[in-house]
């Protein structure tokens, strides 16, 4: 069984910059592709960026490349998304998931473990 924490949530003002950790514990964390999802208030839960267990696959969604990052430290068990140039509709609960499988998925029900979310507010 996977258990999965994300920290690093904050208030944020446009354009400014956070980056979010999600560590992971009891599994073999290399052998697990990670996401990050958000889900805003009153909208569903939708793909941010995944990336890969052999890092050799990377994806994000539109709204968000050139501004987020994903990278993971295997070493560390840990996963970031590094945000930049933060915009409102960034605002949203980020969850971070793990998936037993090698390769990108891009829908929720591909993840087979979720953490409890981490708040990002953005603040125009």
């Amino acid at each position: 069984q996977v258990q999965l924490v994300e920290s690093g949530g904050a208030l944020v003002q446009a354009g400014g910059s956070l980056r979010i950790s999600c560590a992971a514990s009891g599994g073999t964390f290399s052998s697990y592709t990670m996401g990050w999802f958000r889900q805003a208030p009153g909208k569903e839960r939708e793909f941010v960026a995944a990336i890969s267990r052999s890092v050799g696959s990377i994806a994000y969604t539109d709204s968000v490349k050139g501004r987020f990052t994903i990278s993971r430290d295997n070493a560390k068990n840990t996963v970031y998304l590094q945000m930049n140039s933060l915009k409102p509709e960034d605002t949203a609960l980020y969850y971070c998931a793990a998936r037993f499988r090698n390769g990108i998925a891009f829908t929720r029900s591909q993840y087979a473990y979720w953490g409890q979310g981490t708040q990002v507010t953005v603040s125009s």
